[in-house]
């Protein structure tokens, strides 16, 4: 059992594994253990990365040892902490002929900003492999070099596809799941099935949702009643400013930029976020909606245009 879920009662969770699912059974060597750990997940370019370095960043702010392992093959998660493009543990692993046994820390952890701890698991050539499997090996090497007995929070940062194995592999790891998305049809009908497959993947990992971020929203109307009619929670908003976007332009977190009261706003909701999520929250069970019912709860038309 999670961590997180201690005098908790775990829901009994409906969904099931699809036909034809590959579930890979973990090896409970590389099973990360000590640490919370949480995967960021949403639809490609909602924000994620930049969503899961300024956590990364709260987290550290409340005294936190900080990992943030990036899942897309683009290698870009920890950008802003780092301030550049770091090599991948996949790139890494082909310089040496995949001796891991050659590498060391310093080889493929960066240090990023407030001291988070970088690492991009990159991922194959589009077409050419699992994506879940570089995850697999990425949590190998980190456990092999002790790099998780000090950690007290690990970060996936996921890519977006819910076909793909990488999407499924930090499943095998986390305590909750955590939904970047927006208050628009799209990002909302892109949530809707993610729940579902973590909902199916829960049958038999420990991971249990948290909640759902509206990021880039000046409302959040629209993700309230979905949460409303499936039995989910918004954990946070973070409004649509221009200094989010600036500061990835400058290759920094938020944490980085000259203070205003919008930025200051908006640094105390992810602090607020992060002190909830280290705090523990409730297993959540969702009920994601059909197709059919989904065209029930659809944005005004206006919206879809």
């Amino acid at each position: 059992m999670s961590p997180l879920d201690s005098n908790k009662q775990v829901p009994n969770l409906r969904g099931e594994d699809g036909e034809g699912s590959v579930q890979v059974q973990m090896d409970p060597k590389v099973k990360i253990e000590g640490a919370k750990v949480f995967a960021v997940y949403g639809k490609g370019g909602i924000g994620k990365s930049t969503t899961s370095s300024n956590l990364s960043v709260a987290f550290s702010k409340l005294g936190k040892k900080v990992l943030q392992i990036g899942c897309d093959p683009k290698h870009d998660s920890t950008f802003t902490l780092t301030g550049r493009l770091v090599p991948t543990v996949i790139d890494i692993l082909k310089e040496v002929d995949f001796h891991a046994e050659e590498l060391r820390p310093d080889d493929f952890v960066y240090e990023g900003f407030n001291g988070v701890k970088c690492v991009e698991a990159g991922g194959p050539p589009a077409g050419t492999g699992c994506g879940g499997y570089v995850v697999g090996q990425t949590v190998k090497l980190l456990k092999q070099n002790h790099m998780l007995e000090e950690t007290d929070v690990v970060i996936f940062d996921v890519l977006g596809d819910v076909v793909c194995g990488g999407f499924a592999a930090p499943l095998q790891h986390a305590d909750r799941a955590i939904i970047v998305t927006a208050n628009d049809f799209d990002s909302i009908y892109a949530m809707n099935r993610i729940i579902a497959a973590v909902q199916a993947k829960s049958k038999n990992y420990n991971v249990r949702l948290a909640g759902c971020i509206a990021n880039r929203s000046k409302d959040t109307d629209e993700v309230d009643r979905y949460c409303k009619e499936v039995g989910f929670k918004r954990v946070a908003h973070l409004p649509d400013l221009d200094a989010i976007r600036k500061s990835r332009l400058k290759k920094k977190t938020l944490f980085e930029m000259d203070d205003n009261e919008e930025i200051q706003l908006v640094q105390k909701e992810y602090l607020r976020l992060a002190q909830l999520l280290w705090d523990g929250t409730d297993p959540l069970a969702p009920q994601p909606l059909e197709a059919v019912s989904y065209t029930h709860l659809t944005l005004p038309t206006s919206d879809l245009v």
